[in-house]
Order: C-alpha cells, then structure tokens, then sequence
C-alpha cells in the first residue's frame, strides 16, 4: 500500500511537471491543471480499444476545473497542438454529463477555437474523434441549448469542416446513437454537419452508403426542424436546390439492395413469422375480451430488439432507438446546496404508438363480466407477455404503414391475399385489444387500397364468408403456421367486427351506378356496427362511414341519415349507442361536407341538447360535439365559440356523466385547436371569470383547466392567460369556485413533462394558492432543484407566476430569488418561444427590481436581463435596450435607478457580444458624455464602472475610448458624477491596470495636466492606485511617515522602477513632482500623499529625477498656459529652497537664456520662474546674483508682451522686497532717460517698462511722471503716448490727477480745432486722443466720478472747441467704460450736458452731440436708460421754455430745438422711448408717449418724415389697445393724433390700424379717451379713402347694434353712443365727401334722425351734429324737408324740445343753414325764443345757444331784424344774477355766431349785447368769466389788434369804453386762441 501509495504521488508528481511545461499558462496553475486531469479519470482506469482513457464529468463545483479552463480562455489565442492534447480531457470532462461545472462554461469556446489546429498540427487532428464525440455527448442534455457563442452545432460543424476530408472512423460518431440515430438536438446538429461536409467535401457522402442511410432516414423524420435540415443536407449531396420538389433518388451503391424481386415477399414473411412467433393463445391475466367503450390504452412501447439479425426493409418507414433526455441546471450551484437526484420516469419509445389516454375502467376487470364461463375456465398453452404484445403491435404498425393512404409500396394479388388471410387469421382475433385495433385498421387500409381494387372478386367473398361464420381461411395463409389460429367464440366474434370495418373499406371500391343497392346495405350494416360497445370498432366504421358517403346516393339521404342519428345519439337507450350515433354523426358530416352543419342545423340542435333536456341527451351532445370536433379538426373551430356557452354551462350541470363527457369533450376540443382558434376562446372564457355567478365562473375555471389538452404549441400560448387568472380565483369567496380552481391547476400540472417540476409541483401550486406563505418556500425549492431535463411550456405556466409574485415582493431575498430563477430558467427551455409569452409579466418585474435601492438585488436582476437577451436574442426585446438608456439619461431618475440601469445595459451588451458593445458604445453610449444634463453623464459613468469586470480582456480595445470619458467626468460640476467617475476608474485601473498599462498611463498623465482642477486631482488618485497596483501595494491614506510605510515605499519604488523602466519612472515621478506645487490645495495634497506612497527619500529621488524634472518645468515656463506657468514656477522655487545651491548655477543660465532667446510664452514662463528663484532665495544668494538679475529683470520689464512685463513687474516687486531701493535706483533712472532721448524703439521699451513698475509702485513714480509729462505745451505726441500706457497701469490712482491731465488734455484738442493740420499735428492729435481713450478705459470705478464732473465741466465752456471736445469726451466714456457700466449713476449728469448742447448756436456742436448721444443709446441698454424718460422729458421742457422765455426768444410762437432739426436728430432717442412705450409700466409708458409727442411738436416735418415716423408708430399702435390706464391712453391717442399731423401721406399704410384703433377707443370708459379718438379721426380722415365701411360701422354702433350692445351699463352703452354719433359728424364733415355708396349718406342722416329725440342729451346733441354735417353734404330741399320734418315732429317734452333746439343749432352753424328759407329761419327763431324761457334748464341752455347761432347764420340785411326780435331774451338771459350754465350757453352761443359772422358786433344794434357781455366778464363766477372773455376776445377781434376795441369804445358809453379797455389790457390779449371748434 505504500509503494501504491508513493507511485501515486510520484505520478502526481510527473504530473505536474508536466503541467509546467504547458508554457500558455502560468506555473502557478499546473498543481491545479494537474489536479483536474487526476479527477476526470475513471477511478479504475480502462483503456479503449484505441488507446484512448475514457474520462468521467466533473463534480458540480470544481474550482480546479474552473481554473484550468478559465486559463485556457484568457490566453486568449489556440495553445500549442501538444499542450492541446494534453489538456483535452480536461475540456471532454467539463463537456460530458447532465450538469454543467461551475465556471466551466467556456469549455465549448475553448474547444472550438482549437478546431483550426485539426489542418495545422497531427496531434490535434488525431483528436477529432474524440472533439467530436465530446461536442455529442453535450448535445445529448438539455443543458446544451445555454451555449450560445457558439453553440455546439457551430463548434461541431467547425471540427468537421477543418482541415482533411474526415474519415469513416472520425465520422463514426455521427453515425451512432449519439449522432444522426439519437435525441433531436443531436440528429439536427449532424444534419447539419453533414451538409457542412458536403459543401467542403461533395463525394464523401455518395461513397459512404451509412451516412447516406443516416440523411435519408432522418429526411422522413416526424420532427419537422429534423426533417428540414437532413432534406437540405440531402439535396447538398444531390447537387440540387430546388427545396420544393421531391427528394432526389439515393445513389446506385445504397440502392441495390433495394432492387432484389423477392425483397417484398421476404420482408413481409419476416414480418408475419415475427407476429407468430410471439402469438399467444392467452392474455396475461385473464381474458382478451373488449371492454365497453373503454377508452384506447397507449401501446406498449418496443423495450427490446429481436436478438436475431437481419436484413431491413429500407423503405421509407424507420424506428429509431429511444435516447433518454438529461439537462443539468447551474440554479443549484449557485445557492452552494445540492439537491438530490431524480431518476426520470421511463418514456414510450415506439414511433407508431398513440397518444395514450387515460383510462376510466379496469380492462381485466371490466373483461371477466362479459367472457364466457367455458373461455374463463379455458387456459391458454402459452401465456401472453408485455414484450411480445409489443412486437406483435410493432408488426402490425408496420405493416398499417405499408398499407397506408401514403405508402408507395405496390402489393402483388399472391401478396394482398397473403396479407388479407393474416390479419383475418391472427390480428383480428388476438388476445390484446390494441393489437387487434391496430390489426383493424391495418386490413381496413389494405382492402381500401388501390392494390385492394383489382381483387375485389376475391375479397369481397372472403370477407362476406367470414362475417358469416367468423372463421378464418387457413387457405389464405400458405405457408405460414397455422396451429396458433383461434378459432373460439371471442375469436370469430372479433373477426367478425373486423370484417365489418373491411367490408366498409371494400365498399369504396364499388361503382356509384352499378352497385348502388351494394353500397346502401354496406352503409346500414356499418351503422348498425355502430352500436358495438367498443371504441375502437365504432371509429373504424365512422372512417369507413365517411368514405361510403361520397358513394351512390348516399349525399341525398344526408338529412334522413343525420335525423336518426342525432335521435340516437340523443335518445339512445344505451352508452353504446349514444356513443356510436355521435361517431356516425361526425362520419356523415365528414363525408358529406362541412356545410351540413349548417344546412341541416345539426349545431343549433347539439346546443339546445347541450342547454335542456335530460341527463343522457346532455351526455350525447357532448359526445356528437367531441367526435365532431376530432373528425373535424379546424373545420370545426368556428363553432366552437357558438358553443362555449353550453359546454360551460355543461360543466356545472347536476350529472357527473355530464360533467365527465363535457371534460373529455372539451380535452378533445382543446387538442384539436388552432393557434388562432386559442386566441378566440381564451378570452371568451377569461370573461367568464368577471362574472358574478360562482356557477359561471366555475365553468370558466373548469373549461380553463381543460385546455391542458392543448397542442402543445397551443398550450404554451395560452397558459401564460390561463394561469394567473386561475390563481385569482382562489380569492373568491365561494369554495367550489375555489376547489375548481385548484382542480384546474392540478389538471395543468399533470402535462408538465419535466421530472423536476413535477416533483415539486405541489410546491409551486401552494405558492398560487397561498402567495404570502408559500412564494418564498417555492422559490427556494426552484432554487435547490438540480435540473436534468428541458423544462416546457407547462412548467413555465407555474413557475412564472411563482417568480412574478417574488419579484414583485417587498422582501431583498424573494426578490434576489426571483431575479436569479428568471435568469437561469431560461437557459433550461428547449424552444426559447415558450419564454416569450411571459415576457410582459417579467420584463416590468426585473425592470423594478433592476432599479431596487439594494445592490446585490440589483446585480442579480441586471445578469437576469442579460441571461434573458443571451437566451431570446436582443430581438425579442426591442424597447429594452431604449428604456435603459433612457433611465441613463433621465432626469427624475436617482442615481441608485441610474446604476441599476448602467448594470442591465452591461449585461445585455455583454449578451450581444463584444462586436456590440464596441458599436453601442462608441456610437450611443460614449458620445452622450458631453450631454448638457449631468444625469446623462453620470449615467455614462455608470456603464463604464460595471462594464470593464464584465467584459474582462475584452475591454482592452475600448481603454483608448472610454479612459478620456472618465477623465472628463472627473471634471464635471456635478459631485455625484465625479464620484461614479472615480469609481469607474478605480474599478478599469483595478481590472486592467497591469496588463494595460501603456494604455492607462498615458490618459492620466494627460489628466495631470488638464485646465481643471478636479481631472487633475481625480487622475492623481487613480495614478496612485496605478501605481500601487504596479507595486502590488495597498493604497495607504495618512501621513506615511512611519518605519513601515518608508520600507514599503522603498519597495515600491523598486518594482515600480522594474515594471516602467527608468525613462517612464522619472517623467511619471517629475509630474508627481511638480503637482505637488499645483494651484489647488486639494491637488497638492493629493500629489503629496501618492508621493509619500511611492518615494521613501525625497532629496535623493529628486537627484535623481532632476533632469526630467526640470525639462517640464521649463516646458510648463514656456507652455503658455497660465496655470502650468504659475505651478512650474511654484515648483522651482520648492526646488531651489530644498537643494540650494546647487541648483541656482543650472538655473539661472536658463532661465536668462530663454529670456533672451525665447518666444514670448518662453519669456513669461522664465519671468515666472525668476520671480520664484528669487522669492525663495536667500537675500546673500540674491545680492551674489545681482548684476545678472538686474539686466534680466529690466530686459523683462521693456519686453513687448504684456504678459512678461506684468510678470517682470511681479519679478522686480520680489527683488524690491528683497534689495530695497538699490533696485530702483538700478534701473528707474535708465528707463527714462531712454524714454526722452532715445530712439523709436528705445522709447517704447522704457515706456513698457516704467509702466510695469508702475503697476508695482506707482505712490512713488506717478506724482514725478504725471508733472513731467504735462507741464510743457504743447504736448507731444511721444508724451501722450506715454501719458496713456501710464494710465492703463495706474487706474486706481490716477484719477488725482484728472484736476490738470483732463484740462489739458481737452485744451490741447481744442486749440487744434477749426486749423488745418499737417502730418504731425494730426498724429499728435491722434496721440492726444488715444491717450484720453486710455485714461478713460484704464480708470477705475473710483475715479469715475472725478473724471466725469470734470469733462461735465469742460461741455459747457465759452468755447466752441472745448464743448465739441467735451462732447466727444463724454462718447469716449460711453464707448470704453461699455463693458465695465460703471458709470450708470452719473447717466443724469452726462444727458444733462448733452441735452443742454442741443440748443447750441454751433452746428458742429449739435454734430458731436448728436455722436455722444447715440454712442450713450447704443452702449447702454434701454432697460437702464428708460429709467431717466422723465428726467429727460423734464429736461426738455425746461430746456425749451427757457429758450422760448429768454431774450429772443420766440415766446408762445413755434419753437424748434435745433439738436433735433437736423439728419437723424432724433435717432438717439427712439430706443429710449419704444422701450418705455412697449415695456414699460403705466406711468413710464404715459411719459413716454405723451413725451415722444412734445419731442415731435419741437421738430420740423422735415426731419420727422421717412423711417422715423414709421418706427415711432408702430409701437403706439401696437399698444393702445392694451390694458392701459386712461392717462396712458389719453396721451397714446394724442400723441397718434400729431404723428397724422406731422407724418402726412408717409403714413397711409397705417391707416386701417389707425382707423381700427380710433373706433376701439371709442368704446372706452375714459370721456377724455373718447374725445382724442373723435380729435384723431379728424385727423385720419384726409388720408383716409374708403370712408363707407367706417360709415356703416359708426351707423350700426350709434343705433346700438353690434359690439357696443353688449355693455354691461346703459351708461355705458350711452356714453359710446354719444361718441360714436360725434364721430360720426366728424367723419361725414371732414371725409363724407369720399364716400362712393350712395347709401352711406342718408344712413347717417336717418340715424341721426333716429337718436335726435333720445331720452340722453348727449346723444341728442351728437344726433343733430350728425344732421348738420349730412345735410351739407346733401341738397337744400333735402334740408329743408329734414328741417321741417323734425321741427313738425315730436311733442312738448324735455326730450323733443332739447332735440330741436340742438337741431337748430347745428344746423344753422353748418354751411347747410345758408340753404334754409327765410320762412324756417323765422319759424325757428320764433321757437328758440320760446324756449329761452323754459322751466326747463336744458332746453333753456340748447336755446341760448342756439340764439346767439341764429345772429350769425342769417344774411347781413336780417341781422338787425333778427337781433331786435331776440335781443330782449338775450338780455335777459345774461343777467349776471342768472345760472352759471345759461350764462355760459349764452356766451357760447354768441361766440358761434361771431365765428360764423366776424362783424356781427361791429354795428350800433349788437352794442346792448357787448355791454351785457362786458358786465358778465366781470361776475364773480370764474367759469362765467372765462367763457365771456372768450366771447370779448373774439368779438373785439383781439387777435387783429385794437381796431375792434377802437370801433366799441366809439359807440359806447365813457364807462364801459373804460371798463373794456382795462379788460382789453388786462385780460384779453392774454389770450392766444379760443377753440371756437370745441364749442360747436
């Protein structure tokens, strides 16, 4: 035992040296290589016959397998052929047995890939006999359908395709019971490797007769994907591809034993001897006698094969051996449990045996009642056995095939008699009744052949012979034996039987004509067989029945043959006879057509059975519609839906018998439905279940469970509806509907073919039943299940359920469960397509739990998915791959949801294959990192952090892609994408950093340099975990200044030294370096801490790295960017401080070469270098090194860039520091003595430099430069020069000065105006000017102030060259301090100064005005400059009535202000003002409109014409209409109103929108708004030109029709009125000339008669204006008729006398009243005087108007008539003791009558009047005086001068000449004008 024991571990041993030498993987792995080799060998080690060692399965869980082919793959490319070899029973061992080890999926991968090794190398191609054998005995289990990339056909496929022609011993394999002879996934894949082999090798199959055998057998498989793939595979090897015609002939070498003569005769004397041989006189058990209707028992299956050989008959017909089906599952694996192993239950082999069914009876039972006591008693020589009952049916199968409608083998008469004489011998009269019905059938298709047809003169007596007397006609049997014939009363009762059927097939053969009478006997002696009690008997006679029906007359006998056979089978007394007439019903609808059913409402009748009567017509029904439905097939699918009521209703009828034949009825039904005929049904029956009725719903339940007897294609498209409604029902409330629905769930559960899910399925049924108890018992039942076999459709309909209810769970473990059975089960299915269904259940489930807050839920549910897309191919999910992405990017989102989305995407990219996940990623995923949402982005991140371990070495070609995605997120403003950023770095660098380096490092050292502080930061941290991944050290956090962290940095820096190599080691530490000098503080401590980690002394590896390190400082100095400049500096001062001395000589020649020699970028860096050096050394290092450094400083100082300078400035501040003055006394002098005497360029260097200093020290230089600079005149131009490069450097200072530069400076440029100029001077002036543009742009906010009072100052000077300059200041303000809008609050004092200059006598000055104002409008905006339209508004009216008041000036004349008459005068301040018009609030908005009206009445037309009329109008219009304030409005519409005065024509394009905004304005509340809208359509009416419309409008909106009646108010609608009517008189006396309809007029005429006697005054006022301006326009008859018309009209009332007196008034005061005869005017005045004294006030008041009117409006040669007749009520209604208001009609009156007749108080009768009016003016009521002065002033023609005055104190008394005098000096040629037009 020891020595045994000692070889072992020597073998061992050997072994592993062995493993070693496989030079593919690392050493470290060939104990475990060698272990794996020891454990898949036999434990007894057999040798095959050709040397090969058969080798064992590997255990579930093997982690030395795991590895070994784990190494294989991530080798990544095919091993040597030796080292292949080797290993090859490693990958045999992981692909043999049920169960596939864990991690050992890639064994497939692996082999396949070395399949190109079989044309290259001896000793992998000796081993393709054995690759193959291994890739079959895969295909053998179900677990074989989980490889998907490839799958074993491809792996199969690409061994036998590669390299030589595969011989007879390779092909071997194929041939056997593992190949083209064994389970459906083997026959398929060596189907297709053959046609593979046929391609690459065309001959080999025609010459090798097994393989063509092979093809041709599996080309009449059952299995349609068999059969599909061995036809293609045999047309390949045929040379054909015409897919739809018939299969070619084999070759002549494979049919030669075919064509022997005596083949036939042989084969079936084999065949019958065979049946003898195993005849037995006697069953086992007991008698052979039928039983009634006892349903069809399944056939035995074939168990064993005949133990002699010989020749087959090849003829179209196969049996194939039975291949017991295993699958292993890897659910058990990962729950680390194994669950005990099930044996499967044995599985009928035999091709030929029927569905089984199940049987209700006992059959030996059942028999005993009905045998003969002499048979019972009768024993049988020769007892019967289960194995020769099945060779016996296997016999009579064959020959049924060879007999049948569709075999081709042509029977001889010798050999028909032969056949015939046998089955009537021997099959009809056997003992076992399946045998006898197969013998039944066989005989039947025999004499129904076309062979039959010949010998009907020979059957027809033998069959009649026997059914006569039932013996058998040993004749007939030549020479086969004839002892075992029976001849017993069972025996010749079953022949007789069997004729019968015979007798019916014969009958086919007979003639329609001839043999008519024949046919009807055959016919009723079959129906009467019908009634035999056996089923088998009954549907034999129904399949001859339907072929007979087609014979003779028999159609026409149809509804006579159904009417009793329905009765029968309706009423029939017996089973047996109901049963039979429902197989006879079916037979004569089958054999006479579909339309039966219809025609003779054979269905209509079966269902009112079905609905009423009794028990056993119910029980008929049911059979007729079963047998229907079976003879049928889907004919009769459409009247399934007409009877799914009463079979419902059947299922809960009272009869057990009932409810038995509705079950089988509806099984049957079920079986025989179409896919569309499901889809019709399941929801007719689902809808069942919303029924109220427990009765209802217990049918639905019942009929639900029947559809288990689906096809199973059917079936598993219906179960996934079928089942969860069923498991609702357990909640209802009554307990039958219940128990219906767990019986329902049982009979489901009864077609699950898995042997696991079987064992398990009450598990599964309780979760249904009891969801909140046993889901999770369920679940973890799945989960310890080892699966074995493919699981089907059946088994999913309970298990999905189960895992929907898990995942939808609240608990982290039933969901975790879920999520795994969801992945892993459908790895398990044979046709992924039953999953498919169950998708819309999943899919939302696994979504949710994908986006869970738990992580491991999370991992699970994503490889779920990915599982899922592996299985079903991303196809099957369309939107999944969308929704994720779109989770990615949402934004309501989490980032837990966002993660969990990331993980699913990965694994379902992972699915698809890395082709996929290159193109998703460069193409959708990776672009979306710049997406604006940081949700996007973050979700980006998210993907990159799972994909990298998922992928593995795979991901190494998307490093270059995704690494700079990572660094950008780094950056991103968002923490939480910048810390899945991190995460997805750490996560590639922990995966890929050592085997990736070179394509890592440099991404981060990129980072390291990036603008961002975050990247940079970010790409530290992960270069410190680069680095410590290389070192194979942990990343340490803290101060690292301990022993052990000093050693392990040491060790570090050793193996990281090693894995760069030294060139990569020193720049990646000189950039660790010099981060640690970085601007950000975070960044420093981050470089620190990885510096710490990976350098144990600093001083030493900075000597080391020096070289390096100083070539990228000097590099940053020169690189431009700020940033790298400022740390590559920082970083030199740190090296100078550490090493000294040592270091300055190497530093200082550089830096003061690239000084002088470098570009500027170079420059600035070596500036910023020497302001380091010398801010971190020592003063004694700096006074050793001060010659050198004062000349590079002051070259640094006058360099040309702007930038060195600055930074020479800083560098010259630190050496002040550090020397004090002697640096000043250096280098100060020098610079200004070049900047006076010296050169072009001389002076502008020593310009720049004493600008830089400066900037640095200017309390000490500015007071000295400005005095030198200033204190000559005049000042040159180089002075000016360096006057403005002083002030951009001292902005903050300079403005103490502004008392002398700006003085001077402005009178400098004014002394230069109005000269002609040479060239010097201009450049001079040139000079001046950009140095004030530098004063004014350099200056800070502090001097803004200073520098604006000052210029303020200087614009009102007496000279006319120092405002212009002034001005122009002011616009160099605007224009340089745009940017900056410092100045807003000295806006006032600039428009002040600006606004005062536009009333300058200068045109130049108003020139450089108008400049400075647009330069203010354009560089400030609107929104800041509306804030001052009043100030501005203020300042303007000032402005003009102190140019109107002053000496001069015009007074109350027209005033034009010069600054806005001239081209774009106004320009500058159009935006103010259409801002404040349009977005302004109320108050700006009425500024700005009633102010733009002021700014337009003190400019000329001239200037207003054109654009700027145009832009002005558009917004006042656009705004009216909006919701303003009255005052807004009321300034709007004047304003509009002086556009149409001062615009003319320009504007006639507007006119509709002013039109349209003048009505909408006579709508409004406002009265003051009404009379400008009136006030403006004057106006409008001159450009206007269609006047009808406007006409018709005012007409319809006067008589109080359209938008105006809908008022809220009769005050309201009566104040528009009365403006409408105004409007109108307006529109008529100014435009009514335009008018074209002839209508026009006369409507407004009879609207103004209309409204003249309007209860409202004013309305009646507007009524007779409209009268008045209408009847001018008309003829004086028409006048005097409208006159008379209305003066004769109305009554006494307030209302009519009023409306007269308004008539008259306006009538007279028109050019119409000269057209009225004497006779109207007298009647008129007649009645005016009347009214004078009217009680009423109103009347009183219209008729002194109208009084003083009638003075004016008659001829000259009346007056006096006139005035005699009226003078009296005159007088005394102008009593100064009457009302005010008749006092001012009458003052009104009398001022129309002066208008209309100048001299009418110019004569001696009117003298009493003036008298009168000259006491009025002197009342004490101000109103009274106000309207009698007007009345004075024109009267007395004061606007003409004294004349009038003159002519009255002529005429009057001394007093009131004196009194009129004092009134004349006082108050009447104070007043400019009366609006004479107001009063009418």
């Amino acid at each position: 035992a020891l020595k045994l024991k000692s070889k072992k571990s020597e073998s061992f041993n050997t072994l592993c040296k062995l493993a070693e030498c496989v030079f593919e993987i690392d050493e470290q792995n060939a104990v475990d290589l060698a272990t794996a080799l020891v454990m898949c060998q036999e434990k007894s080690v057999e040798v095959e016959s050709n040397g090969q060692i058969n080798v064992v399965a590997f255990p579930a869980k093997c982690d030395e397998a795991q590895i070994a082919i784990s190494e294989m793959e991530d080798y990544g490319d095919t091993l040597s052929g030796n080292s292949f070899a080797f290993l090859f029973p490693i990958l045999r061992a992981a692909l043999t047995g049920q169960r596939t080890t864990t991690g050992c999926e890639a064994a497939l991968k692996v082999l396949e890939r070395h399949a190109e090794l079989i044309s290259v190398d001896s000793t992998v191609a000796a081993l393709r006999k054995d690759m193959g054998s291994s890739v079959l005995e895969l295909l053998c289990h179900d677990r074989s359908i989980a490889f998907k990339d490839p799958t074993p056909t491809d792996a199969l496929v690409e061994i036998y395709t590669t390299g030589k022609k595969p011989t007879a011993a390779e092909l071997a394999p194929l041939l056997s019971e593992s190949g083209a002879l064994g389970t459906k996934n083997c026959r398929i894949a060596t189907m297709t490797v053959f046609a593979a082999i046929v391609e690459a090798h065309p001959k080999l199959i025609k010459t090798n007769p097994v393989v063509e055998n092979r093809i041709l057998v599996n080309c009449f498989a059952k299995d349609m994907a068999i059969k599909s793939e061995a036809c293609r595979a045999w047309r390949l090897a045929s040379g054909t591809n015409e897919t739809d015609s018939e299969l070619p002939a084999p070759s002549k070498i494979y049919a030669i034993a075919l064509m022997h003569p005596d083949l036939t005769d042989k084969s079936f004397n084999r065949l019958f001897n065979t049946y003898i041989d195993s005849y037995a006189s006697a069953a086992v058990g007991g008698s052979a006698q039928a039983p009634l209707l006892a349903p069809v028992a399944a056939a035995p299956s074939l168990v064993a094969k005949p133990k002699k050989k010989g020749a087959k008959l090849d003829i179209g017909t196969f049996k194939k051996k039975p291949m017991k089906k295993n699958a292993g599952s890897a659910i058990s694996s990962l729950t680390k449990t194994k669950a005990t192993k099930k044996k499967a239950k044995p599985s009928a082999s035999s091709s030929f045996a029927p569905k089984k069914k199940e049987r209700m009876l006992d059959q030996d039972s059942l028999m005993s009642q009905f045998a003969p006591a002499t048979d019972v008693a009768q024993k049988a020589e020769e007892k019967d056995s289960s194995g020769k009952i099945a060779i016996r049916s296997g016999v009579l199968q064959v020959l049924d095939a060879l007999t049948g409608s569709t075999s081709r083998v042509n029977l001889q008469v010798p050999t028909l008699k032969l056949l015939v004489g046998f089955l009537m011998a021997y099959g009809l009269a056997d003992v076992n009744e399946q045998v006898r019905s197969t013998a039944s059938s066989a005989l039947r298709d025999t004499v129904a052949s076309d062979a039959a047809k010949n010998a009907m003169d020979f059957l027809l007596p033998l069959l009649e012979k026997t059914l006569k007397d039932g013996k058998a006609d040993t004749s007939s049997l030549f020479d086969l034996p004839t002892e075992k014939v029976l001849d017993n009363t069972t025996a010749t009762d079953h022949r007789k039987e069997g004729v019968v059927i015979a007798l019916g097939s014969a009958a086919i053969h007979l003639r329609d004509a001839e043999d008519a009478e024949k046919i009807n006997e055959t016919f009723n002696m079959l129906i009467n067989a019908l009634s035999t009690p056996s089923e088998s008997v009954q549907a034999s006679v129904a399949l001859c029945l339907s072929k007979l029906m087609e014979k003779g007359n028999m159609k026409a006998q149809t509804e006579v043959l159904l009417e009793a056979q329905i009765k029968e089978c309706l009423h029939g007394q017996s089973l047996a006879s109901r049963r039979g007439s429902a197989y006879g019903i079916s037979a004569i609808v089958k054999g006479s057509g579909i339309a039966t059913l219809k025609k003779f409402s054979v269905v209509k009748q079966l269902e009112e059975a079905c609905t009423s009567g009794s028990a056993s017509t119910k029980e008929g029904a049911l059979f007729a519609i079963e047998l229907l439905s079976d003879r049928l097939g889907l004919l009769f699918e459409p009247y399934v839906i007409v009877l799914l009521p009463a079979l419902l209703k059947s299922f809960s009828d009272s009869s057990d018998h009932v409810r038995a034949a509705a079950k089988n009825s509806v099984g049957l039904v079920m079986s025989k439905l179409s896919g569309h005929g499901v889809k019709l049904l399941v929801p007719a029956v689902l809808a069942g279940l919303e029924e109220d009725d427990w009765r209802t719903k217990q049918a639905s339940i019942n009929m639900l469970g029947s559809m288990s007897h689906c096809a199973p294609k059917q079936l598993a498209s219906c179960l996934p509806n079928i089942v969860p409604k069923v498991s609702e029902a357990f909640s209802d409330t009554h307990p039958k509907v219940k128990a219906s629905a767990a019986s329902s769930l049982e009979e489901i559960s009864k077609v699950i073919r898995n042997p696991e899910i079987s064992e398990i399925s009450s598990t599964l049924l309780k979760a249904l039943t009891d969801p909140s108890n046993g889901t999770i018992v369920a679940l973890e039942s799945l989960i310890e299940t080892e699966f074995l076999h493919a699981i089907d459709a059946a088994s999913l309909s309970l298990i999905i359920p189960v895992i929907h209810r898990g995942l939808r769970d609240r608990a982290a473990t039933t969901k975790r469960y879920g999520a795994l059975i969801a992945g892993n089960i459908v790895t398990m299915i044979n046709d992924p397509k039953d999953f498919v269904p169950y998708l819309p259940i999943l899919l939302p489930d696994l979504k949710a739990v994908l986006l869970d807050p738990i992580p491991d839920c999370r991992s699970i549910a994503a490889k779920a998915l990915g599982s899922l897309t592996r299985s079903l191919g991303e196809a099957t999910f369309p939107d999944l791959r969308p929704w994720l992405i779109d989770v990615l990017r949402g934004e309501s989102g989490s980032s837990v949801e966002r993660s969990g989305a990331a993980q699913g995407l990965t694994e379902l990219l992972c699915a698809g294959g890395t082709g996929l996940v290159n193109e998703v990623m460069k193409d959708e995923i990776l672009p979306l990192i710049d997406h604006p949402k940081a949700n996007t982005r973050e979700g980006v991140l998210w993907v990159l952090t799972f994909l990298p371990s998922a992928l593995g070495q795979s991901f190494a070609p998307l490093i270059d892609a995704s690494f700079p995605a990572l660094i950008s997120g780094l950056s991103d403003d968002h923490e939480s994408v910048r810390d899945v950023a991190m995460r997805a770095g750490r996560v590639t660098i922990r995966s890929h950093g050592k085997a990736h380096v070179d394509k890592i490092l440099p991404s981060l050292e990129e980072g390291l340099n990036n603008a961002d502080y975050r990247i940079r930061a970010a790409s530290l941290n992960l270069l410190g975990d680069l680095l410590s991944t290389l070192a194979g050290i942990k990343a340490s956090k803290g101060d690292l200044d301990t022993q052990e962290d000093i050693r392990q940095a040491e060790r570090a820096q050793a193996q990281i030294a090693l894995v760069l190599g030294p060139a990569t080691r020193k720049r990646v530490l000189s950039s660790l370096y010099l981060r640690r000098s970085d601007t950000a503080a975070v960044v420093r401590q981050a470089a620190v801490l990885v510096w710490k980690s990976v350098v144990s002394v600093t001083p030493r590896t900075l000597r080391e790295v020096l070289d390096s390190l100083v070539e990228q400082i000097v590099n940053a100095l020169a690189s431009g960017h700020p940033d790298h400049t400022q740390v590559a500096g920082r970083c030199l001062g740190d090296i100078v401080s550490k090493l000294g001395d040592t270091v300055l000589p190497e530093i200082m020649p550089v830096l003061k070469d690239a000084l002088y020699r470098g570009d500027t970028h170079t420059r600035l860096g070596a500036c910023v270098g020497l302001t380091e050096v010398i801010g971190c050394s020592s003063k004694e290092q700096i006074i050793k090194y001060l010659d050198i450094l004062v000349r590079v400083v002051d070259e640094a100082l006058c360099d040309d860039d702007e930038e060195v300078r600055k930074m020479a400035a800083s560098c010259f501040q630190n050496l002040y520091t550090v020397v004090g003055n002697r640096a000043f006394d250096e280098i100060v002098p020098q610079m200004l003595a070049s900047m006076e005497s010296g050169d072009d360029n001389s002076r502008a260097r020593a310009i720049n430099g004493i600008t830089g200093i400066l900037s640095i020290r200017s309390k000490e230089l500015l007071p000295y430069l400005v005095t030198r600079l200033v204190k000559s005149r005049p000042i040159t131009s180089n002075q000016a020069s360096a006057l403005g490069s002083i002030c951009t450097v001292t902005g903050g200072s300079i403005h103490a000065f502004f008392g002398t530069i700006v003085p001077t400076l402005l009178s400098e440029l004014s002394d230069l105006f109005g000269i002609e100029l040479d060239e010097e001077e201009a450049f001079r002036e040139e000079a001046l000017r950009n140095c004030i543009r530098s004063l004014c742009s350099s200056v800070e906010k502090i001097g803004i102030n200073p520098l604006i009072g000052e210029v303020a100052s200087k614009c009102g000077s007496d000279k006319e060259g120092m405002r212009i300059e002034g001005c122009w200041m002011m616009q160099v303000i605007v224009e340089e301090r745009k940017d900056k809008a410092d100045y807003y609050d000295q806006i006032p004092i600039i428009i002040r100064e600006l606004l005062y200059r536009l009333n300058d006598d200068s045109k130049t000055v108003l020139i450089a005005t108008n400049a400075a104002l647009s330069a203010l409008s354009k560089n400030v905006s609107a929104e800041e400059l509306v804030n001052h339209i009043e100030f501005i508004r203020n300042l303007i009216a000032s402005m003009v009535s102190d140019a109107r008041r002053r000496k001069g000036g015009v007074g109350d004349g027209e005033f034009l202000l010069p600054g806005f008459n001239m081209p774009k005068g106004l320009e500058p301040f159009l935006p103010i003002y259409q801002r404040g018009i349009l977005y302004g609030d109320a108050s700006i908005r009425e500024v700005a409109a009633a102010g733009l009206g002021e700014l337009m009445n003190i400019t000329s037309n001239k200037f207003l014409a054109g654009p700027f009329i145009i832009k002005v109008t558009g917004p006042l219009l656009r705004i009216v209409g909006d919701r303003n304030p009255s005052a807004v409005k009321i300034a709007i519409i004047k304003t509009l109103g002086l556009i149409l005065l001062k615009g003319g024509p320009a504007l006639r394009a507007f006119v509709p929108q002013f039109q349209t905004t003048f009505l909408k304005a006579l709508s409004d509340p406002s009265r003051q708004v009404r009379v400008e809208a009136i006030k403006s359509l004057a106006l409008l009416m001159p450009l206007s030109t269609r006047l009808d419309p406007l006409i018709k409008e005012l007409v319809s909106t006067s008589l109080g029709n359209g938008a105006v009646s809908s008022f809220d108010s009769a005050a309201g609608l009566v104040a528009v009125q009365t403006a409408t009517l105004e409007a109108l008189a307006i529109v008529i006396k100014y435009g009514g000339k335009k008018a074209k309809l002839p209508t026009s007029i006369p409507s407004a005429l009879d609207a103004g008669k209309e409204m003249l006697f309007h209860e409202d005054d004013g309305i009646r006022a507007g009524a007779a204006k409209v009268i008045g301006a209408t009847c001018e326009l008309l003829d004086a008859s028409v006048t005097n008729e409208v006159a008379s018309e209305l003066l004769a009209s109305g009554s006494s009332s307030v209302e009519d006398k009023h409306g007269k007196a308004c008539l008259c008034h306006y009538l007279l005061a028109s050019s119409a009243g000269k057209s009225l005869s004497s006779n109207m005017i007298s009647d008129m005045t007649m009645m005016i005087k009347n009214y004078m004294t009217d009680e009423t006030s109103q009347v009183q008041e219209a008729a002194c108007v109208v009084a003083g009117v009638i003075l004016g409006a008659v001829d000259e040669d009346s007056t006096d008539k006139y005035v005699s007749l009226l003078q009296p009520s005159i007088l005394k209604c102008m009593d100064p003791k009457g009302t005010m208001e008749v006092l001012k009609s009458m003052a009104k009156g009398l001022s129309v009558g002066v208008q209309l007749e100048p001299d009418l108080f110019g004569r001696k009768s009117t003298l009493i009047i003036l008298d009168a009016a000259l006491r009025c003016s002197m009342t004490g009521q101000q109103r009274v005086q106000l309207a009698f002065n007007d009345f004075l002033w024109l009267a007395l023609k004061v606007k003409d001068g004294d004349h009038g005055l003159n002519q009255y104190c002529d005429m009057a008394m001394f007093e009131n000449s004196r009194k009129m005098k004092s009134l004349f000096e006082k108050v009447l040629v104070r007043i400019k004008a009366v609006d004479v037009d107001g009063m009418v």
